[in-house]
């Protein structure tokens, strides 16, 4: 696992022009609440296109040692579920390793059961804050305890008499909603969950899918609320994974920056609350057009094609962070090569993100020669030809979406991009740095003796 793994360092340098037809790994989003719906389904699931990424392998592991049956089988994966309330309690501590995802989502599982459990997870979860799902849960009637600011390792002890919540969150958190939807249905009652605006709604869409009653509302404030029927029986069910857009947005944007490409990234995931990234590289001027649209396990799809282009700075709203929360690293390496200046604002959550990611991200361009500049929770970059120097390594500081955001760079500088360690990108994109070269780019890995 890559938290106690030896570093590899990656270098990448100037690409050829990029062409080809590719499909990126499955959406991790998706992947880890298939994995747990079908744990709590009766009957089989069966998945194709999930993400065997070190993040999705934890939720399997966790999803087994609560009495799920999942097996892979080539590229389909299967999960025997033991229906809703039917978990047991795990003989071992979960070790969640780099997923915030999985940590946050099990702890509202595991609220509703009333059994002890205990999460963990490596260096940097350790440090990352479980508050935010420890305060609603708590109002269930689990208890937890948990090291200062909520941090892990963390012993949950849950309640099987979990009174409905009625939560409204502080944040848009995909994460916090879908850990009270979790508790929320393993109790008698609807539970409501209230955001300040739209966070990802890959758990509503799953939930129905699986036969579970969800019912949303916006309201014209921005206010979003999700409406959930405790004790549903759920139904195994067939789930096609989607291309992640978070993944795909690597070599879109590499695409997009090397002169003379042209690729197809086929079957990518196209939820309107995950589209932000691409939405804002079409208005800086980026050649992508949506092909083929289409719907997958209640998940709209599509094929990209995107073509190079010349690229002009903008200011991405506020409003549209949470639709693009994990593409900023990657917006900022294409803002490093618009003209003028791009503003990205209201980034706030991306201080506590894998790193403080919007921190790595300025000090990693300031590093190659952009002029980059944080100031509260905008990050504002003027554009203009990267020159790194390919003395400086970027500290990623176990973050993958950092180590490739640079190596991406690395493809249109005039020197090689380093990164510090690599081996983090197993965690959402195993294969990254083939996938990469054989459209073009010239990257590799250098083991630190």
């Amino acid at each position: 696992m890559h938290s106690s793994a030896a570093s590899i360092k990656a270098v990448s340098a100037k690409a050829k022009p990029l062409t080809g037809i590719l499909t990126v790994p499955g959406d991790k989003s998706i992947s880890h609440r298939a994995l747990m719906f079908g744990a709590l389904a009766v009957g089989e699931t069966s998945i194709s296109g999930l993400l065997t990424g070190e993040d999705v392998l934890r939720t399997a592991a966790a999803m087994r040692a609560l009495g799920a049956e999942v097996e892979g089988k080539g590229a389909d994966w299967f999960v025997r579920g033991r229906g809703v309330g039917g978990l047991r309690e795990p003989a071992d501590v979960l070790d969640m390793g780099n997923s915030g995802t999985s940590a946050r989502l099990i702890a509202g599982l595991l609220s509703a059961y009333p059994f002890t459990s205990f999460l963990t997870g490596d260096a940097s979860l350790r440090n990352r804050p479980m508050d935010r799902v420890i305060k609603p849960l708590s109002q269930t009637g689990a208890r937890f305890i948990s090291r200062a600011g909520g941090r892990l390792p963390m012993a949950i002890t849950g309640s099987s008499l979990a009174a409905p919540l009625s939560y409204v969150s502080p944040i848009a958190s995909a994460q916090v909603k879908s850990a009270v939807m979790l508790a929320g249905l393993h109790g008698p009652g609807v539970t409501t969950v209230t955001e300040p605006a739209a966070s990802r709604d890959h758990s509503e869409r799953m939930l129905r899918y699986f036969g579970a009653k969800v019912a949303t509302s916006q309201a014209d404030d921005g206010l979003y609320t999700v409406q959930l029927a405790g004790r549903p029986e759920l139904t195994g069910r067939s789930v096609i994974v989607p291309a992640d857009p978070s993944s795909a947005a690597f070599p879109l944007v590499a695409a997009i920056l090397v002169p003379g490409s042209a690729i197809t990234i086929t079957n990518v995931g196209m939820n309107p609350l995950r589209t932000g990234l691409f939405t804002t590289l079409q208005e800086m001027g980026a050649n992508i057009q949506i092909v083929n649209p289409r719907e997958e396990a209640g998940e709209p799809v599509a094929d990209l094609v995107v073509k190079h282009s010349s690229l002009q700075g903008i200011t991405v709203p506020a409003a549209r962070a949470p639709s693009m929360i994990d593409e900023y690293p990657i917006l900022a390496v294409a803002a490093a090569f618009a003209s003028g200046e791009t503003r990205m604002e209201g980034l706030a959550e991306l201080k506590v993100k894998e790193s403080d990611r919007l921190t790595a991200t300025a000090n990693g361009l300031q590093s190659c020669g952009i002029t980059a500049r944080v100031e509260g929770d905008t990050l504002t970059v003027t554009g203009g030809k990267a020159r790194p120097s390919s003395a400086t390594p970027i500290a990623v500081n176990l973050d993958h979406r950092i180590a490739m955001s640079f190596l991406v760079l690395g493809m249109v500088s005039d020197g090689a991009v380093t990164v510090d360690d690599a081996t983090a990108i197993a965690t959402s994109f195993p294969g990254f740095l083939p996938l990469m070269n054989g459209l073009g780019a010239d990257m590799r890995e250098i083991p630190i003796k």
